[in-house]
């Protein structure tokens, strides 16, 4: 399988937002693009049932990338559907097909499809796991994982704990573990002021980030707690929240309430489109992840393309993307440890992390990534 490929990405692109699942998608496709291969996405025409979608719409307001060529054709829960794009791909014969893995629900028409397709005996699976295990287990989870495990020839893992989660169902299959590359697509740092300003909030003072969806594991609630604390509270610290929320805002918004810090909190508790993504990014001074547990998060590849510290707390593969005092700073998933490392990043000075940072994203380049897949697929 040398030279030139035809390759076919399964998984979330335009007009699905998908949080970092789509804009990765349509990423790797431009990476592989401008390196001379033939690239078609194969997006959901319906990826979840309303009832089963946590925000607030499912669909982009932005314009169809011209780029790409993305086809809307699975839908996840239309057997009859698994079977007619199965069998669509596997007549058209692509050299390789990248899916990509990060809930159990989709176990059954990915698996399905992929089924179908790898009948033709030419075309080789990759898959890019996100996670094995999902961060919120349901009964099933282990037989639709199994299910779509056993279709794929071989697998891409963005952390080592995803890796050896992986390793639990499939000890054999060849898989590798290759850092989540960097997102370099939302456009250049805006000067910290400039960003401020056209978000609307001050432009002086010390201001740390929130990003992405809003979901229990994230532990919002545990920095929440962290503002709370007394040296926070006088230190003159504010915490912009940029995201959606993906489960019932009352119990956040509430809490700010109780611990008295609205006055410290700016809320923007919508999806934030690409084009506005790096007014966030650039209008803070770190970037904290306040994770009860993790395989890895898209929010790490961003701060490191922004050139933003984190802190990010010592859970799942978080850790090992952001090396201790260098990148950022390593905290405990609780309010007292939170507030500890807040206070030790701006001790600290946000001059310190720079260096590093710059010399860590090196790591973190796509066509790592597109090598991982090309060396797998001819390794079959």
């Amino acid at each position: 399988m040398e030279g030139h490929k035809h390759i076919v990405i399964l998984g979330p692109a335009w007009p699905l937002r998908g949080g970092g699942l789509s804009t990765f998608n349509e990423r790797l496709a431009r990476e592989l693009i401008s390196e001379g291969h033939k690239v078609t996405i194969y997006t959901f025409s319906l990826q979840y049932p309303g009832f089963l979608f946590p925000g607030k719409s499912q669909y982009s307001t932005e314009k169809a990338p011209a780029d790409l060529n993305i086809i809307q054709a699975v839908n996840s829960i239309n057997p009859l559907n698994w079977i007619k794009v199965g069998n669509e791909l596997k007549g058209l014969k692509p050299d390789i097909i990248i899916v990509r893995y990060w809930l159990p629900f989709m176990g059954p028409s990915l698996g399905t499809i992929l089924r179908k397709a790898g009948k033709n005996k030419h075309t080789r699976i990759i898959c890019i796991a996100d996670n094995i295990v999902p961060h919120e287990k349901r009964p099933g989870d282990k037989a639709l994982t199994r299910y779509f495990l056993k279709s794929v020839d071989a697998f891409v893992t963005l952390s080592e704990k995803v890796l050896s989660d992986l390793r639990v169902f499939e000890p054999n299959k060849k898989a590798v573990y290759i850092p989540h590359p960097l997102y370099d697509n939302f456009g250049d740092p805006v000067i910290k002021e400039a960003a401020r300003k056209w978000l609307g909030i001050p432009e002086t003072g010390k201001l740390i980030l929130f990003f992405g969806f809003i979901r229990q594991y994230k532990g919002l609630d545990l920095l929440f707690r962290a503002m709370a604390v007394e040296k926070i509270k006088n230190s003159g610290i504010r915490l912009l929240v940029a995201g959606e929320f993906y489960e019932d805002p009352q119990p956040y918004l509430k809490l700010i309430e109780e611990l008295d810090i609205a006055d410290q909190v700016v809320m923007r508790s919508s999806f934030i489109k690409d084009d506005e993504v790096r007014f966030y990014c650039s209008a803070a001074d770190l970037i904290v992840q306040p994770y009860r547990h993790a395989t890895q998060s898209g929010v790490t590849p961003l701060a490191y393309h922004f050139e933003k510290p984190m802190i990010v707390t010592n859970v799942g593969g978080l850790p090992a993307m952001v090396p201790d005092g260098k990148a950022g700073l390593i905290a405990e998933p609780d309010p007292v440890s939170l507030a500890d490392h807040i206070i030790e990043f701006y001790a600290l000075g946000e001059q310190h992390f720079l260096p590093h940072l710059r010399e860590e994203k090196k790591k973190y380049a796509w066509n790592r990534l597109v090598k991982a897949i090309l060396d797998l697929a001819n390794g079959i």
